[in-house]
């Protein structure tokens, strides 16, 4: 089962170094984002489009949308999905010769923008306003709207409905604080059930530091925010219900994910992201559960977001055309075709009523666009983001302000050096 959002951080690490290496050695990239000179070709174009596609449904729904587009504009495009998407527009880079649309992966975003590698197009998409904020303030950098999102997952709590019933709990025992999941959990503990698979990296703790009011950096991604008492206050109660044994890590349940351990029974909840409705469906299609809202902490209600953007090349010589093809892909007829294609949720804003109508199951998911948190928006963090997650993996036995003081000054290297 194919997990998305889980990256290997060394080979990316590698992949980045490349393209921040050819933008040191004069590959004509510069702190002037999106300003280069390069020449446009008028009429007609033949567009490379570059994808990290989740599968064969993804695939097939993108190169149909973007038939549709080149029969209507008299423009040609041909669609490619990546075997490692980072590593080919690494290469790519290095080589001067990028694909002219491609998707950017959040936790990507920065490298690239910080290089000059995107062009900042955001604001020439029909109605930009109409994403989602959240996702907008992603794939923004020093003010500019980099490149418009093409969907988004945010994170929920899963119940598995069998397990919750018998644990003698409710639709009204749904935890909507951290006192309330602290709660149920430990009733749900009583009964000899593990209560919560909890992922052992900041893409599933990161919710409870955003609940508390912390994150890992400024808004801006210029400032490093890790060791504050909101981001320690979110650390005390993850380690609090691992050492009450009211959550544990999956690899404490045998398993490579929060998913698998949940449709394996051996937990009662999870927090996952709406991918989980793929895997529950191949892996595990008799498992009944549902997705509510997570909790939320002493600063109000937090999840994250995972989404990708459609970038467009600096050094494209159809900007014009890429734009236009962008704005095709990204309008609510679209949108939603693509979320009946492979799952994903739209993101604008104005879809939001047809998508949950038409998928009531992941209303929680959608709701939770209005207050999630992206990926850290800075570059060259891999290494850094790596370490923590190491530590996060250590938290039953590491006191929390270690992890977060050691977080704060490899943050503060990266931003500085």
């Amino acid at each position: 089962m194919k997990r998305r959002h889980l990256r290997t951080a060394a080979l990316a690490t590698a992949a980045c170094g490349t393209l921040l290496a050819s933008a040191a050695c004069g590959s004509g990239f510069d702190d002037n984002a999106g300003q280069s000179t390069t020449p446009q070709s008028s009429g007609p174009a033949s567009l490379q489009i570059l994808i990290g596609s989740s599968g064969d449904a993804e695939t097939a729904a993108v190169k149909d949308a973007a038939a549709a587009w080149a029969k209507t504009s008299g423009n040609g495009a041909t669609v490619t999905p990546a075997q490692d998407l980072t590593q080919q527009l690494g290469q790519a880079f290095a080589g001067d010769n990028p694909p002219d649309v491609f998707y950017v992966d959040a936790a990507r975003f920065a490298d690239y923008a910080s290089v000059g590698a995107l062009e900042p197009y955001g604001d020439k998409i029909s109605n930009p306003d109409d994403f989602y904020e959240s996702l907008r303030t992603t794939f923004t950098r020093d003010g500019k709207f980099y490149c418009v999102p093409k969907d988004f997952s945010t994170l929920a709590l899963i119940v598995n409905n069998d397990m919750w019933k018998k644990a003698g709990l409710g639709d009204s025992d749904v935890p909507t604080t951290w006192e309330q999941l602290t709660s149920v959990s430990e009733k749900i503990k009583a009964k000899g059930v593990v209560p919560l698979a909890l992922g052992d990296t900041r893409d599933r703790i990161g919710a409870f530091m955003v609940q508390a009011g912390g994150w890992l950096t400024s808004p801006d991604g210029k400032r490093a925010t890790a060791d504050s008492p909101e981001n320690l206050k979110a650390l005390d109660y993850v380690r609090s219900m691992l050492k009450g044994g009211l959550a544990k890590y999956p690899k404490k349940l045998d398993s490579g994910w929060g998913g698998e351990a949940f449709g394996k029974a051996k937990a009662a909840m999870t927090i996952e992201g709406n991918w989980i409705k793929g895997a529950m469906k191949a892996d595990y299609p008799d498992l009944k559960y549902t997705a509510y809202e997570l909790p939320a902490g002493p600063k109000g209600k937090g999840t994250l977001s995972f989404t990708n953007c459609w970038g467009i090349a600096a050094k494209s010589k159809h900007k014009e055309q890429a734009v236009g093809f962008v704005e095709a892909m990204t309008k609510v007829d679209q949108q939603m075709a693509f979320a009946r294609a492979f799952g994903v949720m739209p993101s604008r804003q104005s879809a939001k009523d047809q998508f949950t109508k038409e998928f009531p199951d992941d209303t929680a998911f959608a709701n939770g666009a209005d207050y999630a948190q992206g990926p850290v928006n800075a570059p060259k963090m891999d290494s850094v983001l790596a370490d923590f997650d190491a530590g996060l993996q250590q938290l039953d036995t590491t006191a929390p302000k270690t992890i977060l003081a050691r977080m704060q000054k490899n943050t503060e290297d990266a931003l500085t050096g």
